[in-house]
């Protein structure tokens, strides 16, 4: 996705309206686009880069156009002076987007709140076809906003939220890890997941650096100055490659009845290799299969979690393949 690059403001929390719009965007779900996404999270699936898929042809990986939702944001904001954190994603998955099919991208701000002296922005945007006005993914995206040392903002008065459950993050000792779902599955039962090792070339990729945007993931001096060792990889590589997992998982109904949630914790760097655990956590039966939802984390090789949450898909759907 590129952008026009005139009259972009920079990217200060107090320049940020709830309600203002991003984008929208167009493009065309094209062979390169799918191939900058397989070769930036490291999936060639078959379904992508091969003659065909269960939805008849040629698909986009569900995730492909999570980065660009995100991306929304520079539409009116400068990509080279964003220093932000991706704190959370959320998103649900409606219909697959074949290749050669053309998209629109719009969003916009739905909350913005300080809390211990950070600025913190809401994001919510939709992937539609153009042709057919189809319903492709909405994602939602909490990211913080640096404050200026001398702003007078304050922590925003919010309502105390419900207590949450959280992802536990262990995996049961008395069970065996298994390595897909099927019907009948019980609750607790621990599946092992994708193993994947993080490079620069596909974090500059995945980020922008083919537009020449200079970031925390594309630019080392960029990433010191932040206050990092190094470079670090986008939240949403890691959101990626649970979604490959849950389309092996659940096949094509992912693309279709897929949801996911994520709290990023800890940075990911390169030549970081980590892997994928989850836990079934529920099972309710449906007259056209089980939904079926996870407990997942995303660890690196030291052992440190790097992303928790939960997904969820239909097992036993029927696609509406073409």
């Amino acid at each position: 996705m590129s952008v026009d690059s005139t009259n972009r403001k920079p990217v200060e929390f107090e320049l940020m309206e709830v309600g203002e719009q991003l984008g929208p965007v167009e493009f065309d779900i094209d062979e390169h686009f799918v191939k900058s996404v397989a070769f930036a999270i490291d999936d060639y699936g078959a379904w992508h880069l091969g003659p065909s898929s269960p939805f008849g042809r040629p698909i986009a990986h569900a995730s492909a156009l999570l980065c660009d939702l995100l991306r929304l944001l520079y539409t009116r904001y400068d990509p080279d002076q964003d220093r932000g954190l991706h704190q959370h994603e959320e998103f649900t998955l409606h219909s697959p987007v074949f290749i050669g099919e053309r998209v629109r991208l719009t969003g916009k701000f739905v909350e913005k709140y300080v809390k211990r002296g950070r600025g913190y922005v809401v994001t919510e945007a939709e992937a539609r076809t153009v042709a057919d006005d189809r319903l492709i993914m909405r994602h939602r995206a909490t990211e913080t906003t640096d404050i200026p040392a001398n702003s007078e903002l304050r922590d925003t008065p919010r309502e105390a939220a419900a207590a949450s459950r959280r992802v536990g993050g262990v995996l049961p000792p008395d069970h065996d890890l298994v390595e897909a779902l099927s019907p009948g599955i019980a609750v607790g039962t621990p599946l092992r997941g994708l193993t994947k090792t993080v490079h620069q070339d596909q974090m500059s990729i995945y980020s922008g650096a083919h537009l020449f945007w200079h970031s925390i993931h594309t630019d080392r001096d960029v990433a010191i100055e932040s206050g990092m060792k190094d470079t670090v990889a986008q939240g949403l590589m890691l959101a990626c490659y649970v979604s490959e997992w849950a389309t092996g998982l659940f096949g094509p109904s992912w693309f279709q009845s897929g949801w996911m949630t994520l709290s990023f914790l800890s940075p990911v760097f390169p030549e970081d290799t980590v892997s994928v655990f989850g836990v079934v956590t529920g099972v309710r039966e449906g007259p056209t299969g089980a939904t079926v939802e996870l407990e997942t984390w995303v660890e690196t090789h030291e052992g440190v979690k790097a992303a928790v949450g939960w997904f969820s898909g239909l097992l036993g759907h029927e696609s509406n393949a073409e």
